[in-house]
């Protein structure tokens, strides 16, 4: 039977601040301390609170009030309301100034606060800048307080409360009553679904035009997330009467409400399977985009002009005393003589030698050269490869958050004669579109990748539809040089490429590819385990933390990479002995991390793996360093990490690492591709480890049928527009 408590908030333990939940001690009369868990979204010390709940006895932390529903008020008495604002409630002020404060007004703090802030100038210490400041911190706090009791009783966390409040300000509670539709478009990390919660607790009716309106923008947003610049028409209806539980009627004429208001743009189409693709506006303009300027950039006018590029091949190889294979050299000369060209290719093809051999050329003819790929790691690799400086495309076109932009365009092109990019299969739409337009008329431009790796992260699939557009030249690399014949590695990749099964390396030494057959998806864990902490390290003297990546192809289930990170961290980085238990907070000194998304305030982009040196269980702040940079992460940021001694192999493409493990399992079915596999083998070095089984692996490399991705940039680039 539910029991009624009622008290003070002497003590918070533990807050979330994405799901609200807290452990707080709460002084009771008659009872003294009780430590009160559940939903309570992390109010301030001093707060008076009245919960619904039941007392439950826990085996480890003993008897709790395990709140269902509770209300608050703020605390009338004077000790109360110096707890609540030396709990740093209120911005500017801290436990000295809440001491004068009361000391002053008494139990009359918050009502002169509230209703007489010019009374604040009798303080000492208190100027009107500081009397501003306070009033400001209080107004803020009772904006964020409106708003989150609101939400909570819709079931929506802390952090998302003042996500809303700071896109939204006073008028919060006005927006998210009048149209919590809204929501989904301006507030980071809240979606439809939420939004809809919000909408339909409030009484929105399921077919309100609002609704109908954000659900279609959800389904084309969910769409992009899959990797489409569009979805046909049909199909859009058909998933929003899934998602909006309507007939069809309503949301044809909500398309062409939102058309209408170019909130998404029609386009008729040539093909008896679309008839009609129905885009965001963004990502028809980027997509019609790269067709203009990739056209515009394959025809502009060259320079350096090289008269003879036979010649100057020649005289490169005699320079540099290397013999360039046929397919190698006529790759170089169509680098000199074209505007625009394609070199793809799997490992141990050359590309790398190509790429060296052209700059070697271009930088003999004096031409300003410049060279970038999608990631940091990529670009490093890159450097190191050629020996001239490499940089992300983000960097490369001047990204400015405060700015908002990147800064290089067509009114501001880069400074160079030919750009060369590497990794071309990772980079989307949007990106192509930002670089192409940066590109200066008479530059040349190299796009370098390899086509059989999965499609980019992001919306499109590029470099597999300009090869197939043949609007500019390609070179396909499909020969092994000799070097590269010794790695089973690389034999491995084109095997697998080519729907052949993997050799497993034999138990001497030297070996670089090893299968080991594990059929119970436990065992595959725990082998996973020996391998990452003591077999690959101890046989190969390889560091567990920096050379050794596991790769995933799943986040979820035994072998996802949830899971494994999970397992990984308490093997290499356990928590310290007597350290308290944190249920939420996962982060631990020493934790190697992942970016999950693009932060350019913060001079980090998605994928970059880092490690943390000071974490701070208790305030959920970590500061994560990054190659030289040291970005320090709140607790409201904490969402764009997560754990990297497990990532997915898409997360891992544009990286090397020495040592690659990938389970392999028929747990993974839905996931198992050709160029899944063949991605995550090809980003070892110098070894490569397949846990699972033969089933599996078999299942993959048969399984050649890539996920269609809804574009139209081959038959754009094919018209020139």
């Amino acid at each position: 039977m539910a029991e009624t408590l009622c008290g003070e908030i002497v003590r918070t333990t533990f807050t979330s601040e994405e799901t609200g939940f807290t452990i707080a001690k709460v002084r009771v009369k008659g009872q003294g301390e009780v430590t009160v868990v559940g939903p309570l979204m992390g109010p301030p010390d001093g707060t008076f609170i009245e919960a619904l709940g039941r007392f439950e006895s826990h085996s480890q932390y003993g008897l709790q009030f395990k709140v269902e529903k509770f209300s608050s008020a703020l605390p009338v008495t004077s000790e109360g309301i110096k707890r609540y604002l030396s709990s740093k409630a209120i911005h500017g002020i801290g436990p000295k100034m809440a001491e004068r404060l009361v000391g002053v007004f008494g139990n009359k703090t918050l009502e002169v606060i509230d209703k007489q802030p010019e009374r604040l100038l009798d303080v000492e210490g208190i100027g009107k800048k500081k009397a501003e400041q306070i009033l400001t911190g209080w107004e803020e706090q009772m904006d964020v307080r409106q708003v989150m009791v609101f939400l909570h009783s819709h079931g929506v966390g802390n952090a998302f409360a003042s996500r809303i409040v700071k896109a939204f300000g006073k008028k919060a509670v006005s927006v998210v009553t009048r149209n919590p539709y809204a929501l989904a478009t301006e507030v980071a990390g809240i979606g439809f679904l939420t939004a809809d919660r919000i909408a339909r607790s409030t009484g929105f009716a399921q077919d309100a035009p609002q609704r109908i309106h954000a659900g279609l923008l959800y389904a084309l947003s969910q769409a992009t997330d899959e990797g489409h610049l569009f979805l046909p028409i049909e199909l859009l209806i058909q998933k929003s009467v899934e998602l909006l539980q309507l007939s069809h009627e309503p949301i044809r004429d909500g398309i062409a409400f939102l058309v209408q208001n170019e909130k998404v743009i029609t386009k008729t189409v040539d093909d008896p399977q679309i008839i009609e693709a129905v885009y965001l506006p963004w990502l028809f303009h980027s997509e019609r985009g790269i067709a203009v300027t990739l056209s515009q950039v394959a025809a502009g006018a060259k320079f350096p002009v090289f008269e003879d590029a036979q010649r100057d091949v020649a005289a490169m190889e005699k320079r540099l005393s290397i013999t360039l294979a046929p397919m190698q050299r006529e790759a170089v000369q169509r680098a000199l003589t074209s505007k625009a060209m394609v070199i793809t290719g799997g490992p141990g093809t050359g590309k790398t030698t190509i790429i060296k051999a052209i700059l070697k050329i271009y930088h003999q003819a004096g031409a300003r050269m410049l060279l970038a790929a999608p990631t940091g790691r990529a670009a490093k690799r890159m450097t190191e490869s050629t020996g001239f400086p490499a940089k992300t495309i983000h960097r490369l076109l001047e990204f400015s958050f405060q700015k908002g932009g990147f800064q290089r365009n067509r009114e501001n092109p880069l400074s160079c004669d030919v750009l060369v990019v590497d990794e071309a299969s990772m980079i989307d739409v949007p990106l192509m579109f930002n670089l192409l337009k940066a590109v200066p008329d008479t530059a040349t431009l190299i796009l370098v990748g390899d086509v059989h790796q999965l499609p980019p992260v992001g919306p499109g699939n590029v470099l597999r539809d300009v090869i197939a557009s043949r609007r500019i030249p390609v070179t396909t690399l499909t020969e092994i040089f000799r070097q590269a014949e010794k790695s089973l590695i690389v034999v491995n990749a084109h095997r697998i490429n080519q729907g052949e099964r993997p050799f497993s390396g034999s138990k001497e030494p030297g070996g670089d590819f090893f299968i080991i057959e594990r059929n119970d998806p436990e065992a595959v864990a725990s082998t996973i385990v020996e391998l990452v902490a003591r077999r690959i390290p101890r046989r190969f003297n390889l560091n567990p933390m920096e050379d050794i990546q596991l790769l995933t192809p799943m986040h979820k289930g035994s072998l996802g990479g949830e899971r494994l990170n999970q397992l990984l961290q308490d093997t290499l980085n356990p928590k310290p002995q007597g350290a308290p238990e944190e249920t939420v907070f996962k982060f631990r000194f020493g934790d190697k991390v992942m970016q999950l998304k693009n932060n350019y305030d913060k001079d980090v982009f998605n994928g970059d793996i880092g490690r943390i040196v000071a974490a701070d269980p208790a305030a959920k702040r970590v500061i994560v360093r990054f190659e030289e940079n040291d970005v320090t992460y709140e607790a409201a940021e904490l969402d764009e990490l997560t754990l990297a001694y497990a990532v997915s192999i898409h997360k891992s493409q544009g990286s090397e690492y020495p040592a690659v493990v990938i389970p392999v399992s028929t747990q993974h079915q839905i996931m198992l591709q050709r160029n899944l596999i063949y991605t995550g083998i090809t980003r070892g070095k110098e070894l490569v480890v397949l846990v699972g089984s033969y089933k599996a692996l078999a299942i993959a490399v048969k399984n050649n049928k890539t996920i269609q991705r809804f574009t139209r940039l081959t038959d754009l680039l094919q018209l020139g527009k």
